[in-house]
C-alpha cells in the first residue's frame, strides 16, 4: 500500500513507477505517469483543488479477442486477453446521488441522477445509460452505489474492435465497487453488471466476453456453458518471446449502423438451436445438425446453418488454441488462429456488411496481410467484425515492413502493437 497522501504524491512515487511498468510496459511508463498527471489536473480544474485530497484513480483495459469469434452469446468458449490500452478515471466521491463525469473529447459532462434507475429511451446508445444502468444492476444485486465527480480519458479507440464500451462499463462498475463496496464485488460480477447495463439500458445486444476479459486481466479462456457462472482460466504466454508481434489494424469504417448485423449472428445461431428444441448452439451436436440439413434450409435459411457450423468448429478450435499455448507450441497455436480467421471470413461471414458491399476495409486488410505474410504468422478478423480491425501475428523482425505496407493502404497510425496486460480493472491509491 502506498504511503502517499494524495494522487500527485503517488504518481511521483516508486510504487507508482513499478505498478505502471507492469501495466503498460517500461517504455511507456513515463508517458502514462504524465497522462495520469494531466487527468488529475483536469479533475482539480473541474471540481476545485480541495478535491485533490479525495481523488482516486481507476483503470479498466480494453481486450483483444484471440479465439472464439462470436461464440460467447451461444454459451461457447473464448480465448482473449486484456491489453495495455485502457480507460482511466480520476474521481472524487460525493454526498449527493449525482454522477458528473467529464470525458475527453466531449464538450459537456455526463450527468446522471442515481435516484432514477430505470432505462430511459433518450439515453439509449449514450454513456449516461451505462452510468445509470450499472448503478441499477448493482443495486439489483444487493450492492451499494453513490454519486461521484471526475474526469475520464481512454486510449481504447471507439470502433477499434478492442472493446472501448466494455472498458467503460467495467471502469464505471469498478468505481462503484471501490467507492461504495470496499472492492468486494468479484470481477466476474462486474462483467455481468456491465453486460446487463449494455443490453437493458444502452440498447445493444452483447455477450459477456468483452467485459469478462477487461475485468479479469491477462490471457484467459472463458467457458460460458453456464453463463451465470462462467469458468475462467488464466494462461501465461508471451508472444514476443516466441518471435511474434501481436497487432491490430484499424481499417476505418463505423460500427454505428451495424447493430442489426451483429444481432443477426446470435439470432440466427439460436434459430438453428431452436429447431432442435434447444436454446443455444452449445446444446446442439454436430451429427444432429448434419442429419437435418434439408429441413433446416427450409426453416432457417443457409446463412444461419453456416453460422451454426462456425460455432461448433470454433468451440473446438478454442480448446486446441488453449492446449497449444499451455504446451508453448506457437506454431500449432498460429495454425488454429488462421483456421479461426478463415472460418469467420468464409462461413460466419462477418467481414463486411451485405448492405454496403462496396465498403470492405476488413476484407481488404485480410487480403493484403495474407499477401504480405505468405504463410508466416497468421491473421483474422478481430471482434465483432463487419468494420473496424483485423488482428495479425507478425514475425517481429518484419513488423516495420508490415506497418509500412498497411499504412500505405489505410493511413498513418492504422497499426497498433498490442501488449497483454497482466491485470484487469484496478483501483489506484
Amino acid at each position: 500500500m502506498s504511503k502517499a497522501k494524495n494522487v500527485y504524491e503517488y504518481l511521483d512515487s516508486k510504487d507508482c513507477e513499478k505498478r505502471f511498468e507492469g501495466l503498460y510496459g517500461k517504455d511507456d511508463t513515463a508517458a502514462q505517469i504524465a497522462r495520469y498527471h494531466a487527468l488529475a489536473d483536469s479533475t482539480a480544474a473541474a471540481f476545485g483543488t480541495a478535491s485533490v485530497a479525495d481523488m482516486r484513480f481507476f483503470s479498466a483495459p480494453g481486450r483483444t479477442e484471440l479465439g472464439g469469434n462470436h461464440t460467447d452469446h451461444n454459451n461457447g468458449k473464448v480465448l482473449c486477453g486484456s491489453i495495455q490500452l485502457d480507460a482511466v478515471a480520476c474521481v472524487v466521491p460525493t454526498d449527493s446521488p449525482i454522477v458528473t463525469l467529464h470525458s475527453e473529447g466531449f464538450p459537456k459532462p455526463f450527468v446522471v441522477n442515481l435516484k432514477e434507475l430505470k432505462p430511459r429511451k433518450d439515453e439509449e446508445g449514450k454513456t449516461e445509460s451505462l452510468i445509470r444502468g450499472i448503478a441499477a444492476e448493482m443495486k439489483e444485486r444487493g450492492y451499494s452505489v453513490g454519486g461521484f465527480s471526475g474526469c475520464l480519458t481512454s486510449t481504447v479507440l471507439a470502433g477499434s474492435g478492442l472493446s472501448s464500451s466494455a472498458a467503460i462499463e467495467v471502469l464505471i462498475g469498478t468505481v462503484y465497487n471501490h467507492l461504495y463496496n470496499k472492492g468486494v464485488v468479484p470481477a466476474v460480477e462486474i462483467a455481468k453488471i456491465g453486460q446487463a447495463a449494455e443490453n437493458k439500458f444502452f440498447g445493444k445486444p452483447c455477450g459477456l466476453m468483452d467485459q469478462a476479459a477487461s475485468a479479469s486481466g491477462g490471457i484467459v479462456t472463458i467457458d460460458f456453458e453456464s453463463p451465470e457462472e462462467p469458468a475462467i482460466e488464466a494462461i501465461r504466454f508471451d508472444f514476443e518471446k516466441h518471435g511474434y508481434a501481436l497487432v491490430v489494424v484499424n481499417t476505418g469504417g463505423s460500427h454505428a449502423d451495424l447493430t442489426a448485423d451483429y444481432a443477426a449472428i446470435p439470432t440466427e445461431m439460436k434459430a438453428v438451436a431452436s429447431f432442435f428444441g434447444k436454446k443455444v448452439m452449445r446444446q446442439v451436436k454436430r451429427q444432429e445438425l448434419f442429419a437435418k440439413l434439408p429441413e433446416l434450409r427450409a426453416k432457417v435459411g443457409d446463412r444461419a446453418i453456416l453460422r451454426a457450423f462456425h460455432f461448433l468448429e470454433e468451440n473446438k478450435r478454442v480448446e486446441k488454441m488453449v492446449e497449444a499455448l499451455e504446451e508453448k507450441d506457437v506454431d500449432r497455436y498460429l495454425k488454429n488462429v488462421q483456421r479461426s480467421g478463415d472460418s469467420s471470413w468464409e462461413i460466419l461471414q462477418n467481414v463486411f456488411a451485405v448492405s454496403s458491399p462496396a465498403e470492405q476495409g476488413v476484407t481488404l486488410a485480410l487480403a493484403v496481410t495474407g499477401q504480405f505474410l505468405k504463410g508466416e504468422g497468421s491473421f483474422r478478423v478481430h471482434g465483432g467484425g463487419f468494420a473496424g480491425t483485423v488482428q495479425a501475428y507478425i514475425p517481429s523482425e518484419r513488423l516495420p515492413d508490415y506497418v509500412e505496407t498497411m499504412e500505405a493502404v489505410f493511413g498513418p497510425g492504422c497499426v497498433t502493437h498490442l501488449r497483454i496486460r497482466p491485470e484487469g480493472a484496478v483501483s489506484f491509491f
